[in-house]
C-alpha cells in the first residue's frame, strides 16, 4: 500500500532539499516568485477583511478571517511562489551545510523585497478599485483601524506575536512537505493558518498588505509608511525569523536530522 505521508525525519530531508533549491534560484526568479507570494498573501488578507469588516463580535470575526486567509498560503505552496516567512525553514539547509550564510541572507532579502512589492501592489489595486467604499465606507474604516492597531503594538508585543505566528506558519509548510497529495497539503496548511489568524498573531508579509491598505484608505494621513516599518514590520519580522527558523527549523533539524 502506498503511503500518503512522510515521517518527520523524511520531512526534515525534504525541507533541507527544498532549502537548497530555493537558495540556488537566480535573483530574478527569487524576486519574481517573491512578488507572486506577496500578492497571494494579500489576496487572502483582503478577502478576510471584506468578510469580517461588519462583524461586531471580535472573536467571531477572527474565526471567519481564519477560515479565509489560509487561501493565500495554499496558493503559495501549490501554485509555487517564494514566501519569506515560510523560507525561514531554509535555516535547516544552512545547518546541514548545503548552503552558505550568504546564500541564505541573499534569498531572504530578495524574497522579502519581492513580497513587499506584491503585497503593496494588491493594496494599491484594491484601493483604486473603489473597494474601500463598500458598505458605505465601512470596509475602508475597518481597514484603517486594522492598520492603526498594528502600528500601535509595543515592540515586544509585535515581536512575540511574530514568533507565535511564524511558528505556526512554518509548521504548516513543514507538514506540507509530508504529503504528495494535494488534498493532504491543503488540509495541513489550512488548520495552523486558521489558528494563527484566529489567535491574532502577527505575520510580516500579511502586514505588508494590511498596513499599506490602511494607508491608501486613510484620507487624513494619520498612518505613515515609516510607522509601518519601525512600529510593526521590524519587530514582527524579527519575531517571524525566531518563530520559524528556531522553533521549527533548528529544533526539528536537531531532533530528526542531527
Amino acid at each position: 500500500m502506498q503511503r500518503l505521508f512522510l515521517t518527520p525525519s523524511e520531512i526534515a530531508d525534504e525541507a533541507i532539499k527544498s532549502g537548497y533549491k530555493k537558495a540556488n534560484l537566480t535573483i530574478t526568479k527569487q524576486l519574481t516568485l517573491g512578488i507572486l507570494a506577496g500578492a497571494f498573501i494579500a489576496f487572502g488578507a483582503q478577502g478576510a477583511n471584506m468578510a469580517v469588516h461588519a462583524i461586531n463580535n471580535p472573536g467571531l470575526a477572527k474565526l471567519i478571517a481564519g477560515l479565509i486567509f489560509p487561501a493565500g498560503l495554499i496558493m503559495v505552496v501549490i501554485a509555487g511562489a517564494e514566501l519569506f516567512t515560510g523560507n525561514s525553514l531554509m535555516i535547516m539547509a544552512l545547518a546541514d551545510r548545503q548552503i552558505t550564510f550568504l546564500q541564505l541572507l541573499r534569498s531572504w532579502v530578495v524574497v522579502y523585497v519581492g513580497n513587499l512589492i506584491g503585497s503593496v501592489l494588491i493594496a494599491y489595486f484594491v484601493a483604486k478599485s473603489g473597494q474601500f467604499d463598500f458598505n458605505g465606507g465601512q470596509l475602508g474604516n475597518f481597514t484603517i483601524n486594522t492598520a492603526l492597531a498594528k502600528i500601535n503594538l509595543s515592540f515586544m508585543q509585535a515581536f512575540i506575536r511574530g514568533i507565535l505566528c511564524n511558528w505556526l506558519v512554518c509548521l504548516a509548510v513543514w507538514m506540507s512537505y509530508g504529503s504528495d497529495d494535494l488534498t493532504g497539503k491543503v488540509l495541513v496548511i489550512f488548520f495552523p493558518i486558521l489558528l494563527f489568524v484566529a489567535s491574532g498573531f502577527e505575520h510580516s508579509i500579511a502586514n505588508m498588505y494590511y498596513i499599506p491598505a490602511g494607508i491608501f484608505a486613510d484620507t487624513q494621513n494619520i498612518i505613515s509608511w515609516s510607522a509601518m516599518f519601525t512600529k510593526n514590520l521590524i519587530p514582527v519580522t524579527l519575531g517571524n525569523i525566531v518563530g520559524g527558523a528556531f522553533f521549527v527549523g533548528i529544533i526539528y533539524k536537531f531532533a530528526y536530522n542531527s
